[in-house]
């Protein structure tokens, strides 16, 4: 595994990179880092790609500017356009996982001469609608927990987490997980709105064999140095985005597109009464199909990394 640094202005980004040939760029959620597309780097570059995974910036090594407007999709989208002009000459495919799925549905679409094709991972592409998102989770949830507007108060979920990280990451990876049990899911859904994140969320003993203690180390290790202000800051950056991309309002995506997700994701309930992951290719004009793999969680392409090479692979294939 190689490492470079690329710029993009007076932003660093740490790109991890495996292989030689077409480029395919790898964009992780939260609260993650490049390490999240271990499986990917090894198996697509075997394949003939160079594969580059980043830190996206507030992560890992990349640079992780104090501002919320810093953390804005069209600044994030443009952190990707500097890397594939540095690594593609100009054009890649995208993989996108999480809050990476949007950064890469959104990158395809505000810088579609460098994208070739784009897979989104766990989130499905939908374009701006009439209000924010957050705009409707208060609404959906109001008097309810909901994590994205926990986040929303500077400083808060950042000491939850900072108090002990390596506990925080293993409760929260398991409680996207498949393994995690049902009864579980409802306490934490059915939590007061003045409830902490990790209120009622177990720490599994053992946790489930798809991330070792070493790769747990790694994120632990990253994010007791970094910290968790840049991440939540891309969540308190939604409102902006709003304002900021009027332009893209009701856009479809015109490159080859394909999606992959895990059967038991929450991301798929996220609005009561809607499968999410039912109209995942309803705003993809090139729409290849989607994979939704059984018994498997958020956390897709490192809870069933075959599973997920298989789909990616077919996908990338058939451009």
């Amino acid at each position: 595994m190689n490492f470079t640094i690329v710029r993009n202005g007076d932003v660093t980004l740490n790109v991890a990179v495996e292989g030689e040939g077409p480029l395919i760029l790898c964009v992780h959620g939260w609260p993650e880092l490049w390490y999240s597309w271990r499986h990917q780097l090894s198996h697509f570059s075997a394949l003939g790609y160079k594969v580059a995974a980043l830190d996206v910036r507030g992560y890992g090594g990349s640079a992780r500017p104090q501002p919320i407007e810093a953390y804005t999709m069209r600044n994030i989208a443009s952190d990707l356009a500097a890397i594939i002009d540095a690594l593609g000459g100009g054009e890649a495919i995208l993989f996108g996982h999480d809050w990476g799925a949007p950064i890469v549905w959104n990158t395809s679409l505000l810088h579609a001469d460098k994208v070739r094709a784009v897979a989104g991972l766990s989130v499905p592409y939908m374009p701006r609608g009439e209000q924010s998102f957050l705009k409707l989770a208060e609404q959906i949830y109001a008097g309810k927990f909901f994590y994205q507007l926990y986040f929303q108060q500077e400083g808060v979920a950042e000491a939850e987490f900072e108090r002990d990280v390596r506990d925080a990451l293993r409760r929260i990876y398991y409680s996207a997980s498949g393994d995690f049990r049902s009864e579980h899911a409802g306490a934490f859904m059915a939590k007061a709105p003045s409830a902490g994140f990790l209120d009622g969320l177990p720490d599994p003993q053992p946790f489930p064999s798809w991330m070792s203690d070493a790769d747990l180390d790694v994120f632990t290790a990253a994010f007791e140095k970094s910290g968790f202000r840049g991440p939540l800051n891309r969540y308190r950056a939604q409102n902006i985005d709003f304002e900021e991309l009027a332009e893209l309002k009701g856009k479809k995506i015109e490159q080859p597109a394909c999606f992959v997700a895990g059967e038991k994701d929450p991301v798929r309930r996220f609005i009561p009464g809607i499968d999410l992951y039912d109209r995942a290719g309803d705003f993809l004009s090139d729409f290849r199909g989607s994979t939704i793999i059984p018994n498997v969680g958020h956390w897709v392409q490192q809870e069933a990394p075959v599973e997920t090479n298989r789909a990616l692979e077919a996908f990338v294939r058939s451009l």
